[in-house]
């Protein structure tokens, strides 16, 4: 992969500095000077003259989308068993895809592929699970090296309620190969790294838990999992750990939810859905800093219901969007833009009436700056960002009179213009393809 590059891009920009606020600019000009976002300008200014500049007048301009969920072994049946619910989707769909990957050569075929499809499309920071394979976790970290995307990649931990062909031995052997698999990938990558990656309460047990902790405050380790996602789920969790308050509380007790005390000991987080969170836990999710996933589709595919992310920006939480494949059916956070639009509408119809829909400004800077926050300061085009750009061809969508470049922008997400219109994209710095000047 190349280097960080210096270059400027022109086209009609578009993104979010707040999530009430478009900023917008028709043929203007995106600089990056050597990964790093120097603003936008309507004139290239004299001190980056000298820059080469990729000429994409007329198409849209914007932030690499963020994907804060998304299980890459899953890929390979998005699409399929979507009339089941999450438990029993789990048991006739995810474990048995997921009990291939102990076949190097068929997680090789199925990850080449993955890989390939995320490096095409809008996204250009991601969070994914992969099995508890190690050797698959590491092949699966060599091919999104690969894609020059910007990631975080985990070893599944589960050592119980699980297949026996998936279930971990122990939490001592899943504690060993998680230690082992950290130890193989030690600085052999330079925009992949490791994620702490609990599947969920119900696959682990306390003793990994304590042994999860000790891992992260080991290696500095951020978390991702689940909660709160289904009502039998939950119930579960309540089954298993009776001394919890709440589904969170079960991993605040060691240390996997966010920010503990002292406080200069943090540990970023990431917890999907929090669809059924109680007030309790919404209160020590935002108290410990915590990453809510939102994932539209699959919390529809899967009948677990409405996240109520109106709620959660209101209590200024930090959220972000997943495409959650596969109990999501598609890879693109353009899709998941317009579902948490949607899904938003019938929370305020079907469940609470004072709850205002998200608007597209809304649901786009999720997409962005929301979730890209996880990764630091990502997300935008302001000066200072990690200069990651996608480039959409609107062309094809004609239309009779002028229109705004966010009405553009969303009707470019409505039609799934991403699926084919993607003309270029770079990630901090560097172009991973660009389809208009390479003719």
């Amino acid at each position: 992969m190349n280097t960080k590059q210096s270059f400027a891009i022109k086209g009609d920009i578009c993104f979010c500095k707040t999530k009430d606020q478009w900023t917008t600019m028709k043929n203007a000009y995106a600089v990056c000077e050597t990964g790093i976002s120097q603003g936008v300008f309507a004139q290239l200014p004299e001190q980056y003259a000298h820059f080469p500049v990729y000429d994409f007048t007329g198409k849209l301009i914007i932030p690499g989308l963020v994907d804060l969920h998304m299980h890459a072994p899953q890929y390979a049946f998005r699409g399929m068993g979507m009339d089941l619910e999450l438990m029993d989707w789990l048991g006739q769909q995810t474990f048995p895809e997921e009990a291939k990957y102990a076949d190097l050569p068929y997680a090789d075929k199925a990850y080449t592929i993955f890989a390939d499809n995320i490096k095409h499309s809008a996204t250009s920071h991601a969070c994914l699970f992969a099995t508890q394979h190690r050797a698959a976790t590491e092949l699966l970290m060599d091919r999104m090296e690969q894609t020059g995307m910007i990631s975080f990649v985990g070893k599944v931990n589960m050592d119980r309620e699980a297949p026996d062909n998936l279930r971990e031995s122990s939490a001592e052997a899943s504690a060993q190969e998680t230690l082992r698999w950290l130890y193989e990938i030690a600085g052999k990558y330079q925009r992949t790294k490791p994620i702490l990656t609990p599947r969920f309460i119900p696959s682990c047990t306390p003793e990994l838990l304590a042994k999860l902790q000790i891992i992260q405050q080991e290696y500095k380790l951020p978390v991702q999992s689940h909660l709160s996602e289904n009502t039998g789920e939950i119930a579960f969790v309540h089954e298993l750990c009776p001394d919890a308050r709440f589904y969170g509380d079960a991993y605040d007790a060691y240390g996997l939810f966010g920010r503990q005390h002292p406080k200069e000991h943090t540990y970023p987080a990431i917890m999907a859905h929090c669809v059924h969170s109680t007030e309790e836990e919404i209160k020590l999710l935002r108290d410990n800093g915590v990453f809510v996933a939102h994932c539209p589709a699959s919390n529809t595919n899967l009948s677990s219901g409405i996240a109520p992310i109106r709620r959660y920006l209101e209590n200024y939480m930090h959220v972000g969007l997943g495409s959650d494949i596969a109990g999501g059916h598609t890879e693109s956070i353009l899709r998941a833009v317009c579902d948490a639009v949607q899904v938003s509408k019938l929370y305020w119809r079907l469940v609470d009436d004072d709850a205002v829909p998200l608007t597209f400004c809304e649901a786009f800077y999720l997409a962005t700056k929301g979730g890209g926050a996880f990764f630091g300061s990502v997300g935008s085009l302001e000066r200072g960002y990690d200069f990651s750009a996608v480039v959409l061809d609107d062309s094809s969508l004609r239309h009779p009179f002028a229109l705004t470049i966010p009405q553009r922008l969303e009707r470019a997400a409505y039609s799934a213009l991403d699926a084919y219109g993607i003309c270029a994209k770079f990630v901090s710095g560097t172009l991973l393809f660009d389809r208009t000047h390479s003719k």
